[in-house]
């Protein structure tokens, strides 16, 4: 996973089969609040997830501005690079 576009598939997954949101509402645009009902203990269980997956570290400073599924596959490609 070390691409950007490998980030999105697996965060697309993630979404998908974690939080039961709708394939078709998951794009890079889409606001993780608004678009896609997440809410601030989703969000912290996606955080969760995403450390399983990359091994890494997640600081939760880092997902503080996070706002959008684009934003969240930046932040992982920067942990994972």
């Amino acid at each position: 996973m070390k691409t950007a576009a490998e980030i999105y598939d697996v965060l697309h997954g993630i979404l998908e089969n974690e939080f039961e949101i709708d394939a078709e509402d998951i794009s890079l645009e889409a606001n993780l609040y608004e678009d896609l009902d997440l809410d601030s203990i989703d969000a912290v269980d996606l955080v969760v997830k995403l450390r399983e997956l990359t091994g890494k570290k997640i600081e939760p400073d880092a997902f503080k501005q996070v706002r959008t599924v684009q934003d969240v596959v930046s932040e992982i490609e920067k942990l994972v690079k």
